[in-house]
């Protein structure tokens, strides 16, 4: 009989955590998982899925603008802000009892409360204040918003409060330049706010394929979004019922909402790792090996707390491999070289790979396709919305080593095509592979023409 209470105590029923617990009670270890708020973590409860659901509604302005090239009379429509998030809330729900009943199925034991951990096997359950112990621990419980220690920040919200709103603001400013960042702007754009983007440097999306952020920032301009970069807030007052940023330029901007998107942070304050002997970063990330396995060898982390790749579905392979590791036997690494992914801006992005610019640090020489045209709904709705497409290409070996997509259904097809990336095909593959027409994707696969820069 062994002397632990389980062999492996989760704490964070988010993503990666739920996975883990999930796959490490099928390979038969007695499991449990604290969580102190919901079970479905960050991307269920209050990131990406609700995210998802007002990008859906924040479509419909323009689906309706568009209809009319299409022969359609759309009178009378409104939007109503509370039955969005009425049903976002009743989907939310559905989803968290999947989570729930998917986690008792497997056998999992499920604790309602915050865990902290005391030492290299114990955790202690700050409920009751009653203390386990556990084999193996696994920490994944993901990141939070990070918010300046500026004058005034109580008075700004982040993507957690947005989804709660009782009221749709008149005018938002959104601060940040990231992936939530550009969502939300798109989102309150789309459903009538008057909305601002600030961003503290030249140009947002760092990281990503230049182009694609050029391209968006062009894009969400001329849909009406109010973009400032260079622009920060070095204050927030609230006057007379609505709030003013005082910028660092010594502007003054009059909002109903500021809403933070700067970035996340490991959520690491508070649960015992340092006493414990965990290694962490200097943002407070767990600091892990391939496997996930922290300085303590009983203490494994997984997922946004890690700092790796701040994604659901990189937390999710983590946690999976987590447990085949070392549950099932088998050594599983989780490739973070090559991660296809995708923002649900406006347009909306799909990118895998290498940009150019960590393309040609890396290779002696590149080849380079692009192509930008409208798409065929454009052309009856009206629409002036471009889509971009771009391949980067090893010239020596042909290998595609990196695609970037902006347009509609940029997030379905990137998925396809990262398996193509992933596996090393070449451009040539990618050449004798049959078109499907009408479509955009056929573009990935006739592009023949070399991109040349224009002459100076």
């Amino acid at each position: 009989m062994t002397k632990y209470d389980y062999d492996l105590f989760v704490i964070g029923a988010g993503s990666g955590g739920v996975r883990a617990a999930r796959i490490a009670a099928n390979y038969g270890a007695r499991v449990a998982v604290a969580e102190e708020y919901r079970v479905g973590g960050t991307c269920v409860i209050r990131g990406c899925v609700p995210k998802k659901l007002f990008v859906y509604a924040s479509h419909f302005a323009d689906e309706f603008e568009d209809a009319a090239g299409f022969g359609w009379t759309v009178e009378g429509a409104r939007f109503d802000w509370k039955t969005l998030i009425g049903n976002k809330d009743k989907e939310i729900d559905r989803l968290n009892g999947i989570y729930i009943r998917n986690l008792q199925n497997a056998g999992v034991e499920i604790i309602e409360s915050r865990a902290t951990v005391v030492d290299a096997h114990k955790v202690r359950l700050e409920a009751t204040g009653r203390e386990v112990t556990a084999e193996r621990i696994l920490i994944a419980v993901g990141a939070m918003p990070f918010l300046p220690e500026i004058p005034g920040i109580e008075h700004a919200i982040t993507s957690n409060e947005a989804f709660h709103l009782e009221e749709l603001p008149g005018r938002v400013v959104v601060v940040g330049g990231g992936y939530i960042a550009v969502e939300f702007a798109g989102i309150f754009n789309g459903l009538g706010a008057r909305t601002m983007q600030l961003y503290r440097g030249p140009l947002f999306m760092r990281g990503f394929d230049d182009d694609l952020r050029t391209l968006l920032a062009e894009e969400m301009s001329k849909k009406g979004v109010d973009l400032r970069m260079d622009a920060d807030i070095k204050a927030i007052g609230k006057k007379d019922g609505e709030l003013h940023l005082t910028l660092t330029n010594g502007d003054v901007i009059k909002t109903d909402a500021v809403m933070y998107a700067t970035g996340r942070v490991p959520n690491t304050k508070g649960l015992g790792l340092e006493a414990a002997g965990v290694k962490l970063g200097k943002n407070g990330e767990v600091i892990v090996d391939e496997y996930s396995q922290t300085s303590v060898p009983s203490i494994y982390a997984v997922g946004d707390v890690t700092g790796r790749a701040n994604l659901t579905p990189v937390a999710i392979r983590e946690g999976h491999a987590f447990a085949d590791t070392v549950y099932g036997g088998r050594k599983v690494k989780v490739d973070h070289s090559i991660i296809p992914t995708a923002v649900f801006s406006q347009p909306e992005l799909g990118t895998v790979g290498l940009t150019e610019a960590l393309a040609r640090a890396r290779h002696p020489e590149i080849d380079l396709y692009k192509t930008s045209f409208r798409a065929m709904k454009n052309t009856l709705s009206g629409s002036q919305e471009r889509t971009f497409m771009k391949l980067v290409v090893d010239a020596q070996s042909d290998r595609v080593l990196g695609v970037h997509l902006m347009g509609p259904g940029s997030g379905e097809l990137i998925q396809a095509v990262g398996i193509a990336v992933t596996m090393g095909a070449t451009k040539a593959q990618f050449d004798a592979t049959i078109a499907v027409h009408p479509t955009a994707a056929e573009e990935l696969v006739t592009l023949r023409d070399k991109w040349r820069p224009p002459a100076a």
